[in-house]
Formats: C-alpha cells, sequence, structure tokens
C-alpha cells in the first residue's frame, strides 16, 4: 500500500473543517428567519447535531456505511464498530476518483462524519418552533444510524446496491438534500402545524444575521464539494468552480424571478436562490463542465423559487422552504446529472443524455431518488412517530411561540425600540459623579401626566425628543414599546415573497409630567411629532419625592 499523500491529506482535512464550519453557518441562516423569542433554541437544535452525530457515527455509523459490504448491497457489517480496527484507506468508488487514493482511513472518516451531522440538522429549518428538545436528541442519535449511514452505503461504498447499479452522486444530492427532504415530510407529518398556519407569519428576527450564515454555508460548501474526490488535483478545482457558478447563477435567477412577481428583488431572495443553487449542484459537481454548472444553476434558481407553493398545496407547514430549497434541489440535481453528466470531466462519471450518453444514466438516476425518498420517509416516519410515542417531540401549542424561555431559560435579545434610538456619543467617558440633571419640583405640587403614541421614525432620536419636551415644561419624560390596534392591517413582506396583514402596529408611548400650566406646550410639542389627539391622555397626579 502506498504511503499517504501528504497534500490529499492536508485538502481532505481542511475540507472536513469547512463542512464542519457549515453546521453552525445553518444554525445562523435559520436562525436569523425565527421569532425572537424561538432563537435560541433553533440554535441548539443544530448545534447538538455536532455532539450527538458524531457520536453515533464513530459508535456504529461509520462501519455501516463504509464497512465491508455485509452481502446485500445495504449495508456494511460492523467489523469497524468504535472504529477499533481501521488499517488500510477508503476504497475508491463511484463518488470520488480511483484506486490511486493515498489518503489515512480517520481522514475520510473525519470528513464523511461532517456529512451525517449537517444531514439531519437540515429538518430544523421545517420544524422551526415545534420540537421539543429532548425527543430531538433522541430522533438525531436513531435517524443517523437507521436511515442516513445504509443510504450513505447504498451510494458512496463499492459494494453499495446503487453504487453497483450505476447511480450517481458526488457529493450528496441524494445522501443529504434528498434523504432529509424526505425526512422532513415525514418529521412534518408527525409534528403537525404551528398554531393557526398558515393564517399567520413569523417575520424574521434578524436579516442579517440569516446573511452570515448563508455566507458560511457558500463558503463551506467549497469543502462539501471540493473534497469529495479525496485528491488535491483538477477535479477537485473542477468541483469547487462548479460550486460557485451554480450559486451565483441561481443567485440571479432567483432575484430576477422576485423582481416579477413580487416588485422586489430582497437580500434574503438573493441567498435563498444560492443555497439552491449549491444544493442542486451538488450532486453533479464532480461530474459536469462550468457550462452545465451554469444551467444547473439557473434551472435550480427557477425551479426552487417556484418550489416555494409546494407546502401549501401539500398543506405541510415547512417553515423556512427546506422542501423547496433542498429537497427539491437535491432531487432535481440528481436527475439533471442524467442529463448533463461528462466524461471528459471525471472518467469514473457517464455521459447524461445531452452528451451522447442515452437515457440510461437518466433511468439510474430516477431509480436512485426513488428509492431514498421511500426508503427516508417511511424509516423517518417510524422514527418520529415512535419518539413521540415515547417520550414526544412535538412541543405543546402554548410554548411554540416562547422556546427560548422553555428550553434554554434565556433570552437571545434585550432589545426594544427605546433602547435603539438614536443619541449624540462622544470619544470619552461620562465623568464619574456627575448623573444628568432632572427639574426640581416642589414636594406636593399637583402636576399632569400626559400620554402620548408616536410613530417611532418621526421620534428616533431620543436627544431631539428628551430636549424638545423638556423645552415645552416637561419634568420627565419616560418612552416605552408600545403597539396599537388598527383599523386597516398594514400589509409587510416576509423573505421569499410571502405577505402577512399586521394588525397591530409597533409604536412608542411617550408619558409626560408636565406643572398644570405647560400641559398646552407640551401637547403641541407631541402633535408636531406626529401624535394624535385621539391617542393621547392628561391625567391629574402629584409628584411624589422621597
Amino acid at each position: 500500500m502506498s504511503a499517504p499523500n501528504a497534500g490529499d491529506t492536508a485538502w481532505v482535512l481542511v475540507c472536513a473543517g469547512l463542512v464542519l464550519f457549515m453546521t453552525p453557518g445553518l444554525a445562523a441562516f435559520y436562525g436569523g428567519m425565527v421569532r425572537t423569542r424561538n432563537v435560541l433554541a433553533m440554535l441548539q437544535q443544530n448545534m447538538i447535531a455536532l455532539g450527538v452525530v458524531s457520536l453515533t457515527w464513530v459508535l456504529v455509523g461509520y462501519t455501516i456505511a463504509f464497512g465491508d459490504d455485509a452481502g446485500s448491497g445495504l449495508f456494511g457489517n460492523l467489523e469497524l464498530f468504535g472504529l477499533t480496527d481501521l488499517k488500510v484507506p477508503p476504497a475508491p468508488n463511484l463518488h470520488v476518483v480511483d484506486g490511486r487514493i493515498t489518503i489515512p482511513t480517520l481522514a475520510f472518516v473525519l470528513f464523511q462524519m461532517m456529512f451525517a451531522v449537517i444531514t439531519p440538522a437540515l429538518v430544523t429549518g421545517a420544524t422551526a418552533g415545534r420540537l421539543k428538545f429532548g425527543g430531538w436528541v433522541l430522533f438525531l442519535a436513531v435517524w443517523s444510524i437507521v436511515v442516513y449511514a445504509p443510504i450513505a452505503h447504498w451510494l458512496w461504498h463499492p459494494g453499495g446496491w446503487l453504487a453497483k447499479f450505476g447511480t450517481q452522486d458526488w457529493a450528496g444530492g441524494l445522501v443529504v438534500h434528498a434523504s432529509a427532504g424526505a425526512a422532513v415530510l415525514a418529521v412534518l407529518l408527525v409534528v403537525g402545524r404551528r398554531r393557526d398556519w398558515p393564517h399567520t407569519a413569523a417575520p424574521p428576527n434578524s436579516i442579517p444575521l440569516t446573511i452570515v450564515g448563508a455566507g458560511i454555508l457558500w463558503f463551506g460548501w467549497f469543502g462539501f464539494n471540493g473534497g469529495d474526490g479525496l485528491q488535491a488535483n483538477g477535479l477537485a478545482a473542477q468541483a469547487v468552480l462548479n460550486t460557485h457558478l451554480a450559486a451565483a447563477a441561481a443567485m440571479l435567477v432567483w432575484l430576477a424571478l422576485e423582481r416579477v412577481t413580487d416588485g422586489h428583488s430582497t437580500v434574503v431572495g438573493a441567498v435563498s436562490g444560492a443555497v439552491a443553487g449549491l444544493a442542486t449542484v451538488t450532486p453533479t459537481a464532480g461530474y459536469v463542465n462550468a457550462a452545465s454548472a451554469v444551467a444547473i444553476g439557473a434551472l435550480a434558481g427557477l425551479v426552487c423559487h417556484f418550489a416555494l407553493k409546494l407546502k401549501y398545496l401539500l398543506r405541510l407547514d415547512d417553515a423556512l422552504d427546506v422542501l423547496a430549497v433542498h429537497f427539491v434541489g437535491g432531487m432535481l440535481g440528481t436527475l439533471l446529472l442524467g442529463l448533463f453528466g461528462n466524461r471528459g470531466v471525471n472518467p469514473l462519471g457517464a455521459d447524461g443524455l445531452f452528451l451522447g450518453g442515452g437515457g440510461g444514466l437518466l433511468w439510474r438516476q430516477i431509480v436512485g431518488v426513488v428509492s431514498v425518498v421511500a426508503f427516508s420517509f417511511v424509516l423517518t416516519w417510524l422514527i418520529a412517530a415512535g419518539v413521540q410515542a415515547l417520550i414526544g417531540l412535538r412541543v405543546p401549542p402554548a410554548a411554540q411561540e416562547r422556546l427560548d424561555q422553555v428550553q434554554q431559560g434565556a433570552d437571545a435579545y434585550h432589545l426594544g425600540g427605546v433602547t435603539s434610538l438614536t443619541a449624540p456619543a462622544a470619544p470619552r467617558r461620562r465623568t464619574a459623579g456627575a448623573p444628568a440633571g432632572e427639574p426640581a419640583v416642589p414636594p406636593g405640587q399637583r402636576v399632569r401626566v400626559v400620554t402620548a403614541l408616536l410613530e417611532p421614525d418621526p421620534a428616533a432620536n431620543s436627544a431631539d425628543l428628551r430636549d424638545a419636551l423638556l423645552r415645552a415644561g416637561a419634568i420627565s419624560v419616560i418612552v416605552s414599546d408600545a403597539a396599537v390596534a388598527t383599523t386597516t392591517p398594514q400589509a409587510s413582506l416576509l423573505p421569499r415573497g410571502y405577505w402577512q396583514d399586521q394588525p397591530l402596529a409597533a409604536r412608542l408611548r411617550v408619558t409626560v409630567l408636565v406643572g398644570a400650566d405647560g400641559v398646552g406646550a407640551v401637547l403641541d410639542e407631541l402633535d408636531r411629532m406626529g401624535a394624535r389627539r385621539s391617542d393621547t391622555f392628561v391625567q391629574e397626579a402629584e409628584r411624589v419625592q422621597s
């Protein structure tokens, strides 16, 4: 056996790190799009996969996926249980390159571990707001062994039945995206819909967090697709280039469709299109040329964008459109390989229909899609239903809107409209012992409390608001967040082309303590800031001083 190649080993280890980085990237991508009170729960549901699946992979997942075939092509034997006897490098097979692969087996184990970790984590985007943490942990452990590992054996082990049949999957269109998408279908049947869906919508709590997560995913995908040849060579460069081109093409097509259908090209739409392109090119990245990658990405942007309506047709509450982006993308890319496959790029591949190869490869891809989806759906439903019956997988409806407090006992954010108002700043610290001044009022003096509601924008500068009211005679000013019922609900655009009617509109409640002779001036100032007299109240009060 040849000595390990240092360059290939380094490349595979770097790619393993890139794929690991995708899991926190996915957590951020999803975390930014859920409700404010469910952010921590979403982040934890993704991060826990790094702990749970890493261990199940080392103990039994790897030997089921890449141990010697047990004889049926369905799963490997258990001789590598716990990785106690690893002596040979990974066997070559259709998703890698050829017999010249010389990397340490543990490098291959680590690289494949990261795929096993992120695959079930994809499910959390569909089930946002509905998963019990304990039930999810148990589901992760069982699913990674019972569903993921056998599918990986079918396609990525030379003895796997789909590998011998001729179905191809470079980096996980079937093993990752189609299997996770089918799992989404099954889990949603068990955990059901969120309360009042589809009549209520959940606005994202932090689009910037989602964009950062998408950037991490895009970056990590270079390792996801680039490392699957297990060599640092021209094929790896081709896979990385194809990955980037498909994401770029899908982004532009998605943005164009948004502009036509919704009137706006949004940043969330841009990253949604990019991720759709990344998922779709994944099964083809090491088997097609650059021009084909652009076409595949463009088709991904088109098909996945229109697939956003799939959840309404199926009546499945897929919160963050995992079905449209990952499930449809993974299956689409797998089928497109049957059209664009090019042996000139990878001799271990096969020519597709457009390259003169006939329909043989396309037929083998169809068989692979049907087999993986059916297997994952049935087994996932049994696992999810079993977990639900045993310890519970779905949280009670009353807890769906506050999972962070229920499961974490904490909140992700502690900022409101008042604390986000702008104010003057200076490059120095406040002098110690110099508190902000407050107008003095003789004890027992009769004063008035004026309460008004303001639009946030006209009162955006807290210093201007304070100074204007103090000049009008205010003794003290208190500003807090409020929401008012509207006669006409305010329509607002949500990510990916959805709209919601908001019957409660955000306002600032301003409470002003003022002497009786200054009430008129304060009311005039509040009028200038946009307060309506119908929402303004004046009450008698008595100033209490210690």
